[in-house]
């Protein structure tokens, strides 16, 4: 069954062509950042004008790469939600157009556990249960994946994501947007143990996160320290995130028993995260998945991977599907 995929949830066009929801044949990413990077972060009508313009250029070089036809598409997948309603309403229209016209099905697709499908395309299959840990931009969310489209959330961000932390932290260094890359770069050559950052753990709420805390503390520490190494204050802001999110993603390993941890979203892309999380499932015996940097950021393959899931669950759209942009982890 040959997917075409689309995801326009914010920034990033992405058009993807997915066989059987396991196998990319095509996934195209066409980035917003260096136009968003004038502004210090995303702004959603300029997006949503960018998606317009990109779109239908990008599902035709699609199928010219895939050496495919309109009569090879078999279903549409398309992001609803959550995201920029603008942008999210572009990306629908084209899912939609391309259904009716096709007379093909059409998935709509909750953003969030998709990025947790992007461990799905590897050569290797994730066995399940398994524990997923979602770090985004915008979303930092721990769930229990029991079966395909059937997940327990255990807690999710109270306030800043992982991803916006970083991002604003490296706006309060004077680092240019995106953040987390830039943090990432300049960790590598820092010291760990410099700054002792707040680690916030929220002890009455083992599996929720807040990281807004965290940010406050790197402003405070800037204030106080003008001259401030910042090699150092990446590192160290780098290692305080590390430790929450392995401690309560190790708790949660050991209180239901899990064997299997899939990490997804952009910041999996972040190198510490990935040695950290290396480590700690060694010690423990887990098996971890992450996706390769290019399936960690949104991209069409995983909506395409999750829409198969759905679709092979008799789970389909029509076409009153809408934008959610405030859509919740539940509503796979």
């Amino acid at each position: 069954m040959i997917w075409l995929g689309i995801e326009t949830s914010c920034d990033d066009t992405s058009i993807a062509i997915v066989n059987n929801g396991a196998e990319i044949l095509v996934n195209l990413i066409s980035s917003q950042t260096n136009i968003h990077s004038l502004y210090g972060g995303v702004v959603p009508e300029i997006a949503s004008r960018k998606h317009l313009e990109t779109i239908n250029p990008l599902i035709e070089e699609a199928l010219k790469r895939g050496g495919l036809s309109w009569k090879d598409i078999d279903a549409a997948a398309v992001s609803y939600g959550p995201g920029l309603t603008g942008s999210l309403l572009v990306g629908i229209a084209a899912a939609k157009t391309i259904s009716a016209l096709l007379d093909i099905p059409l998935v709509g697709v909750n953003h969030l556990p998709a990025h947790i499908y992007a461990n799905f395309l590897s050569d290797e299959t994730p066995e399940l249960p398994a524990l997923a840990l979602l770090i985004s931009g915008g979303h930092t969310c721990l769930a229990i994946m029991k079966d395909h489209c059937d997940f327990q959330l255990l807690g999710e961000t109270r306030d800043d994501a992982v991803g916006e932390c970083f991002d604003k932290a490296a706006r309060i260094m004077g680092l240019p947007y995106p953040g987390g890359p830039e943090i990432d770069k300049l960790a590598k050559i820092g010291n760990r143990k410099a700054v002792a950052f707040p680690r916030p753990y929220l002890k009455e709420y083992p599996y929720e996160f807040s990281f807004s805390g965290l940010k406050t503390a790197v402003l405070q520490y800037c204030k106080k320290n003008p001259d401030f190494n910042i090699n150092d204050a990446c590192a160290s802001l780098q290692e305080a995130v590390s430790d929450v999110l392995a401690r309560k993603t190790v708790q949660a390993l050991k209180e239901y028993n899990l064997k299997t941890l899939l990490i997804a979203g952009g910041v999996a892309c972040n190198s510490r995260l990935r040695e950290r999380f290396q480590e700690e499932c060694k010690k423990r015996d887990a098996k971890l998945f992450i996706p390769p940097p290019v399936l960690c950021t949104d991209n069409a393959a995983m909506a395409a991977c999750l829409a198969h899931y759905k679709h092979m669950k008799g789970i389909k759209s029509d076409l009153s599907l809408d934008a959610v942009p405030g859509l919740s982890w539940e509503n796979i």
